[in-house]
């Protein structure tokens, strides 16, 4: 975690965050998106009461993601429930109402959307007097639509850019990367980070001052450590000259369908975050594998999480540990080298940020395995070894090849592709009984 030095403005998610980790507390998120004003300003204030240092999220629904207000206008005349907020169609006036009383200095909120153009979204988000999101014009582009990339980059621009003109009215806007999340499972941890970093980079390029770098809990928790701390050294070097924390997300993918194999998961991405010092974690529920969480279980997330935090903190304390024992990751392991060479590749390639980014997908420098979006080569493919560690098995044009070796390594069949995409699943559900018990009960203060 870093910040530049200057004097804060009025308080701001960036600073929230900075505060929190500055006094050891880890800042917990839900995600979390309701249709009805009502109903979201409810679990925001859930939220808000959870036994827990948390902030907001409003989630955007799907018509509105994708630019398609009419869409989200019709469904909820014909009495449809949407699957987050349409902050758009709502209108400023709406989402100040349902955010009174709700945002204060101890209680930011974020707004979460997935949109490959976000112009209007952002828009609408400082209409409202919010001024922290996030995503990114390759995250929210190549694995959530076929927009292409050009018109993704030069909308993420304009949208970062009015962004960034809040800080002339004493604002301290704030935007976080998705790169870390790209996929959501199968991604080797050096391309996350890399384009973790490039985002981050893209967005001190047309302003923003305040970031925030995600990563994704993948198959190997040893792998992951490695993966978050390369993160830090490589941020600490590009981004020294912003402000920025790690946010870390639990796993994204196929999720564990016992109640006890969700929370050991959960668990583990507590102690990832607490073990490489991140500031932020996006937790996910004991339901996730089967339908949308309830407010009720995305608050008893947020407290488990909240409490192992805590545990672990408290247990490094009584060892006069300033975190609990890690892992050893060798100063720059295979992850961070990796990375490291995608990040100094693209960067190299133009001075403009976006160009460089589009320039990098075009020549094969960044090449997302198992993603079918046409701007991307897809030459690229990816396994789990026999120690759950995520590898390339095809690098295309990725300029790593004089570091990964890749010799021996088979072509993955579609029944591959079904094992690693349950591998997660299986290991948590096969270390826990099947059973709905809570694993973190005894742990969990109200």
């Amino acid at each position: 975690m870093a910040r530049a030095g200057r004097p804060y403005a009025p308080p701001s998610f960036g600073a929230y965050v900075a505060d929190a980790h500055a006094a050891g507390r880890l800042v917990v998120q839900p995600r979390m998106g309701l249709s009805d004003p009502v109903e979201m300003r409810a679990g925001l204030m859930a939220t808000k009461s959870a036994a827990a240092t948390t902030a907001g999220t409003i989630t955007v629904d799907s018509y509105t993601r994708l630019g398609q207000h009419e869409g989200a206008r019709k469904a909820l005349d014909n009495g449809a429930l949407l699957n987050g907020y349409p902050i758009v169609l709502r209108g400023p006036a709406t989402t100040r109402s349902v955010l009174q009383g709700v945002i204060d200095p101890d209680f930011p909120v974020q707004v979460r959307h997935g949109a490959p153009d976000p112009r209007a979204i952002v828009s609408a988000l400082i209409g409202a007097g919010l001024d922290a999101t996030e995503g990114g014009p390759v995250s929210y582009c190549l694995p959530y639509s076929r927009t292409p990339l050009d018109a993704s980059i030069r909308a993420w621009s304009a949208a970062c850019r009015e962004l960034a003109a809040l800080a002339e009215t004493g604002r301290r806007p704030h935007l976080e990367t998705f790169g870390g999340c790209m996929l959501g499972q199968l991604c080797p941890p050096s391309m996350l980070v890399a384009l973790s970093v490039l985002e981050a980079c893209f967005f001190r390029h047309h302003g923003i001052t305040d970031v925030s770098l995600s990563y994704a809990q993948q198959t190997s928790p040893d792998q992951d450590f490695e993966a978050v701390n390369a993160l830090v050294r490589i941020a600490e070097e590009r981004l020294g000259d912003i402000d920025w924390h790690i946010v870390v997300y639990a796993y994204m993918g196929v999720y564990p369908q016992t109640a006890t194999g969700a929370r050991l998961l959960l668990r583990e991405a507590v102690r990832l975050a607490v073990q490489t010092g991140s500031a932020r974690l996006i937790v996910k529920t004991a339901s996730e594998a089967s339908r949308i969480p309830t407010v009720a279980e995305n608050v008893d997330a947020l407290e488990i999480a909240a409490a192992f935090a805590e545990d672990l903190r408290r247990d490094a304390a009584s060892h006069d540990a300033a975190v609990p024992a890690v892992p050893a990751v060798p100063a720059e392991g295979t992850v961070e080298r990796e990375a490291r060479a995608l990040v100094d590749a693209v960067l190299e390639l133009e001075p403009d940020v976006g160009r460089a980014l589009l320039t990098a997908f075009r020549c094969g420098y960044l090449d997302i395995p198992f993603c079918l979006h046409p701007d991307n080569a897809g030459r690229t493919r990816a396994a789990i070894d026999s120690d759950g560690r995520l590898q390339w098995t095809a690098l295309g044009a990725l300029p790593i090849s004089d570091i990964t070796d890749i010799n021996g390594a088979r072509p993955m069949r579609s029944t591959d592709l079904m094992t690693a995409l349950n591998y997660v699943r299986r290991r948590y559900d096969r270390e826990s009984p099947r059973d709905s018990a809570p694993r973190f009960s005894a742990v969990i203060t109200k």
